[in-house]
């Protein structure tokens, strides 16, 4: 999914994980984290910290199959980002 371009997220967590997301004005729960990886700092490309991502399956309701979603957390800007897969 890396590439993909992004959206901004609002983003809840629980002890560093990922739980919840507000994306397009609904709210989605996450079921379970596939992975997890830290992006590194690009100072050449003005990108002074890194990001942490998360590959997350997500769902809006219950009764719906959840989807994969790409969650990236800008650490120096606070900032969090989302791509669907």
């Amino acid at each position: 999914m890396s590439g993909i371009d992004s959206e901004p997220a609002e983003v809840w967590e629980r002890e560093g994980r990922p739980v919840r997301f507000v994306w397009r004005g609904r709210i989605y729960i996450v079921i379970f984290v596939r992975d997890r990886w830290q992006l590194p700092a690009d100072p050449a490309a003005g990108v002074m910290a890194g990001r942490e991502c998360w590959r997350v399956e997500a769902t809006p309701v219950r009764a719906v199959p959840p989807a994969v979603y790409e969650l990236c957390h800008d650490l120096a800007a606070d900032r969090w980002s989302l791509a669907a897969g």
